[in-house]
């Protein structure tokens, strides 16, 4: 479900659409007419974990996923904790695996749902134990994994080229057959 901001958190009048100068020329942002207020819309910092045990790559699938659908685990960002911080409690809250090594791949546009992707390969050790929010995971062989055509998908792409192998995307018709059941944000 995606949320939109109507009203000021400062004063609780009502935002609108309004045209003001700023460091790169007139720009049109939802702000506050009785106090000013503006609604910067700054993408939220996401956190992925390619995560690798005895050399194999933990894949889960979210709850609210079709069958098919595996990916990295992800997790948002919270206030007083660096993105290495992050990654590692996403890790142990959602699989109970102990991160030890925490290496940064990339920075990758999730711009559907105004996200940044912050993507590190995380070296872990433990009982996978997995959090409500996740039903199933698999463990990948490096030869196995296919890339999907969106952000974590191309951060493992990424991190695949830096072990020296050439990354496998899904074609369209197994991307299509992968998403198969999952709901679409509507767009605004």
């Amino acid at each position: 479900m995606a949320y939109e901001m109507r009203f000021c958190p400062n004063c609780a009048g009502t935002l609108a659409p309004i045209a003001q100068m700023e460091d790169s020329g007139e720009k049109v942002r939802l702000r506050c007419a009785a106090c000013g207020w503006t609604h910067w819309n700054n993408p939220t910092p996401v956190l992925a974990a390619i995560v690798e045990v005895d050399g194999k790559v933990l894949l889960a699938r979210n709850a609210a996923w079709p069958p098919k659908m595996f990916a990295l685990i992800t997790g948002f960002m919270e206030a007083g904790e660096s993105p290495q911080e992050g990654v590692a409690r996403e890790l142990k809250e959602e699989t109970n695996l102990d991160a030890h090594t925490v290496t940064l791949v990339g920075t990758y546009e999730f711009l559907r749902m105004n996200q940044v992707i912050i993507a590190f390969h995380v070296q872990a050790s433990g009982t996978v134990r997995l959090s409500p929010e996740l039903l199933e995971y698999r463990m990948m062989e490096l030869q196995d994994l296919k890339c999907w055509p969106a952000g974590t998908g191309y951060a493992l792409a990424d991190w695949l080229r830096s072990r020296g192998r050439e990354p496998v995307f899904f074609t369209a018709q197994e991307h299509q057959e992968w998403r198969h059941g999952l709901v679409q944000p509507k767009e605004t």
